[in-house]
């Protein structure tokens, strides 16, 4: 996201253009961006507009040599500022000289430019560094995955800090250029589109680009040996899908699922409007994790999603968040249902378009198989807290909360809302609370309530509530057993997307 800081009033204006530079005052950038739930997370005084990234990866070794060039614009007078980053710098320049550079704490590099900078200004800075990501442990944890044949950047909240500097939090969105040079023979996969590739003494080079606002988290980074499918959509938008040499009987079930992804696509399309984004595709590694991250243009999936045959229902799940967290991404942490309820939602309706259950019937199967005394209740999707920020609630419980809403606006409304809102906040950020009042402006009815007794309440929808939202049914009393929907495994399946680490 791009902010315009206007200064108010004409006088003021002359006032300020009265007053020479060395006379303003400066201070430096604030270390976190204010994010209630990761107060180290992003920082403050500058916002970026561009990442260019050449990196070197040897495989054999895990070393990552990297010059990151940062394009930003200082949002305040700025005598130093943070980048959120934990390998080893050996220079920083900013606006093409050398500045001094700290470490502080294991993730923040503290820069102090040679001249300080003016709010407005344009601001390239410019990292070398290099080191083993794997061997980086914040808070005894690395979001790199060694594999057998390279190394992969996927993770959630944030990943970015492992291979390259940034301001990492979602709410300063930017392009990206990332040029990756590997050995002959090893492949290297990021976002958006593969722009050209050469080879030159023994290595090969990748240069691929993102072309639309997206956040550091969402970022990735995949070095190792795949086989890889390109085609293109009936619209003319590139598709690549990759998979790891070294599946292992996971490869067919990891294909018939993944290579899906343009028929998802465009049933997606007609339920949430255009793809915003200039490519599209998946790629499987041979990663022992057990979760799928929706990196933007290329989703990652755990080969584990797959070791019980095909699902494309966390195919559906991943590429839903294109529009419900890539393209809108939130605007605080503690904004995880915006992306995790809608991305579970979707994959209800591609249940009702598969005729292997209604999204009723498995908000009725969730409701009525979760007792009141169950857990899962008292964790609040519309603001669970870090420690439950991918709790089963956000995704299962915030499905509700999108099945209450449907009932409550029926499906003229409803659909209009799924639609217009990647459209009105596209490339952006949003709030639950901006939803909420965007739905309100659509339906023209007050939702407040709905939403409160849905995602905030830490307790089950009684029943009374429950059969005002047409939800639960005959057995709102949970005396009857509630029928199982013919997808509902699949989609229990994919639970494990959100079984992220906890390194914070």
């Amino acid at each position: 996201m791009h902010r315009r800081f206007l200064v108010p009033g004409a006088l003021a204006a002359s006032l300020l253009l009265a007053i020479p530079a060395s006379a303003a005052s400066f201070g430096p950038g604030a270390p976190g961006i204010g994010d209630t739930y990761y107060p180290a997370s992003g920082n403050g005084g500058y916002d970026v507009s561009h990442y260019d990234l050449r990196l070197k990866y040897q495989p054999t070794t895990d070393l990552l040599e990297g010059t990151a060039t940062i394009l930003a614009t200082a949002t305040q007078n700025l005598s130093r500022f943070n980048l959120d980053f934990g390998l080893g710098v050996s220079e920083v320049r900013v606006n093409g000289k050398k500045a001094t550079f700290v470490k502080e704490g294991d993730q923040e590099l503290v820069v102090t430019p040679a001249a300080p900078l003016e709010k407005g200004r344009s601001v390239s800075v410019v990292v070398r560094y290099a080191g083993k990501p794997s061997q980086l442990k914040i808070a005894g944890y690395t979001a790199w995955h060694r594999t057998p044949d390279g190394g992969v950047a996927a993770q959630e909240p944030d990943s970015a800090v492992w291979w390259f500097p940034s301001n990492d939090h979602p709410l300063d969105k930017a392009t990206y250029d990332v040029s990756v040079s590997v050995p002959d023979g090893t492949q290297a996969i990021s976002n958006g589109v593969l722009q050209s590739q050469s080879s030159r003494l023994g290595w090969t080079r990748y240069n691929w680009r993102s072309n639309k606002p997206q956040a550091s988290y969402l970022a990735t980074l995949a070095v190792g040996k795949f086989d890889i499918t390109t085609d293109r959509t009936a619209d003319g938008l590139p598709v690549l899908n990759a998979y790891s040499k070294d599946l292992g009987h996971n490869a067919g079930a990891a294909r018939a699922s993944v290579e899906r992804t343009t028929e998802v696509a465009e049933y997606l399309s007609e339920v949430f409007g255009p793809y915003p984004f200039n490519a599209l595709g998946g790629y499987v590694p041979n990663v022992t994790s057990g979760y799928a991250l929706e990196t933007q243009t290329r989703p990652f999936y755990s080969p584990r999603q797959f070791a019980n045959g095909a699902n494309v229902s966390v195919v559906v799940h991943e590429l839903a968040h294109q529009w419900y967290g890539d393209s809108v991404a939130v605007k605080g942490w503690k904004d995880i249902w915006i992306n995790e309820g809608f991305a579970r939602y979707s994959q209800w309706l591609w249940s009702e378009k598969e005729g292997e259950g209604t999204a009723q019937e498995l908000a009725d199967y969730v409701y009525g198989t979760r007792a009141a005394d169950d857990p899962f209740w008292t964790v609040a999707p519309g603001d669970p807290g870090p420690d439950n920020q991918f709790h089963a609630a956000v995704y299962d419980r915030g499905a509700l909360a999108v099945q209450a809403l449907r009932n409550e606006v029926g499906d003229e409304d409803f659909f209009t809302i799924l639609k217009g809102w990647p459209a009105k906040f596209a490339h952006g950020n949003a709030s639950v609370a901006d939803f909420v009042k965007y739905a309100e402006s659509v339906s023209g009815k007050p939702l407040a309530g709905l939403f409160d007794t849905w995602l905030y309440q830490p307790s089950k929808p009684a029943a009374p509530a429950a059969a005002g939202s047409r939800i639960a049914g005959s057995y709102a009393g949970e005396s009857a057993k509630p029928v199982q929907p013919k997808s509902w495994k699949k989609i229990a399946a994919t639970n494990s997307v959100h079984e992220h680490d906890d390194h914070h």
